[in-house]
């Protein structure tokens, strides 16, 4: 029993059962208070999350997979890879999660299996290459997540603006967490020769880049919302502008692994805030 229970720690702390939870919630309340759709028996919109959520897995576990020598540097008990789960299983781990990603997608429509497709392919791409290139993998990840919303509209076939607003919320801040987790694994990724941000320009330039991203972030959400949707500009104030100005302080006094650490957990928090903020809509 203890080593079952062991096992099925490990593969949950592998696939980031937490995240995953997360991606499906935003879907669902996307799906509800955005779209106006009844979820509740909509067994498309279960489909989807469920393909989402296993092609997001198994491209945790081929991340994993690819960064063992890197995470036993910034991370070593987090390591899963090599341990408690053997090389050669999280491989075939991957290749499972991620087809029956895409197969599922075969019930929905072409267009979902082309977009799970080409998200599995970026995926292994990103893994294998380019989270160790500067920004790319960063855009490479931020894309994916606006994408697991704004396929949302693919499957009702529609074109909603506040989805794209929420989609973009989601990229930006994406964006922001994954230049935050670079500073984080510095020590890692310079080690065995990663080019991120914080490597190639130095953390203070790296700080900057991210400042300049908040504000063009905020400045593309008031558009969008000012041109598609005129939401009140509290709202963006209390839900979005008052956290991130929040982050931005903590950024400019944060210097130690453990402070990107706290940082990167707090964008999660913010996400969260603008997943909640769906039903204020």
């Amino acid at each position: 029993m203890g080593a079952f229970k062991s096992i099925i720690e490990s593969l949950a702390q592998l696939t980031r059962v937490w995240n995953l939870l997360i991606l499906v919630f935003a879907q669902y309340f996307t799906a509800w208070f955005l779209l106006k759709k009844y979820i509740f028996t909509d067994w498309h919109l279960f489909l989807l999350a469920l393909s989402s959520a296993l092609i997001a897995a198994g491209g945790y576990v081929i991340n994993d997979y690819y960064d063992v020598k890197i995470d036993l540097v910034n991370n070593p008990n987090r390591v899963v890879v090599g341990r408690s789960v053997p090389r050669r299983y999280a491989i075939l781990l991957h290749g499972v999660l991620s087809l029956s990603g895409i197969a599922i997608g075969v019930l929905l429509s072409w267009w979902i299996v082309l977009i799970n497709i080409f998200s599995v392919s970026l995926l292994w791409f990103y893994s294998n290459l380019l989270k160790r290139l500067p920004l790319v993998g960063n855009l490479t990840v931020s894309a994916l997540t606006g994408m697991s919303l704004v396929v949302l509209n693919v499957l009702y076939d529609e074109s909603n603006s506040l989805v794209i607003i929420y989609a973009t919320f989601a990229f930006f801040m994406t964006l922001i967490r994954e230049v935050i987790k670079d500073m984080e694994d510095l020590k890692g990724d310079n080690t065995y020769g990663c080019k991120t941000l914080p490597i190639v320009w130095g953390v203070r330039k790296t700080k900057r880049f991210i400042y300049i991203v908040i504000a063009l972030f905020g400045i593309v959400v008031l558009l969008i919302n000012q041109v598609y949707v005129k939401l009140p500009v509290i709202y963006f104030l209390m839900m979005l502008f008052v956290p991130t100005a929040w982050l931005v302080m903590q950024l400019i006094k944060a210097d130690t692994k453990r402070d990107y650490t706290w940082l990167s957990s707090f964008c999660k928090v913010i996400m969260l805030l603008g997943i909640l903020s769906m039903a204020l809509v």
